[in-house]
């Protein structure tokens, strides 16, 4: 019988790591920390940000309203208080939509 190992996933993520994640500038991350309430990363005692897999989900909606939505930093603040979990369902519908289209071009590829 095959044995399948599993994916080991990290806790924490650098800010350098969410950066190259999503393709911004760490100063940008900063400065959505201190914009959005939110954003509470774990620091240490030299005061470098750690990043778990929920802070990481936030900066990327984040990220669709203000990149992709364009919509200023005070309506993506009032658009994830007013309508946090509306905002949610469809940015990930949206994220899900992309990774189906990205498969299916693969496929297109080999084809």
């Amino acid at each position: 019988m095959a044995y399948k190992e599993k994916e080991i996933e990290k806790l924490y993520y650098t800010i350098g790591e969410v950066a190259d994640m999503l393709k911004v500038n760490a100063s940008l991350l900063r400065y959505w920390e201190k914009e959005f309430d939110t954003l509470k990363p774990k620091k240490n005692a030299k005061g470098d940000r750690f990043f778990t897999k929920g802070d990481i989900e936030k900066i990327k909606l984040i990220h669709y309203l203000v990149r992709e939505k364009g919509y200023t930093l005070d309506g993506a603040k009032t658009q994830l208080k007013s309508k946090y979990a509306e905002t949610e369902k469809k940015f990930l519908l949206i994220e899900k939509l992309q990774r189906v289209k990205s498969f299916l071009l693969e496929l297109k590829e080999q084809l």
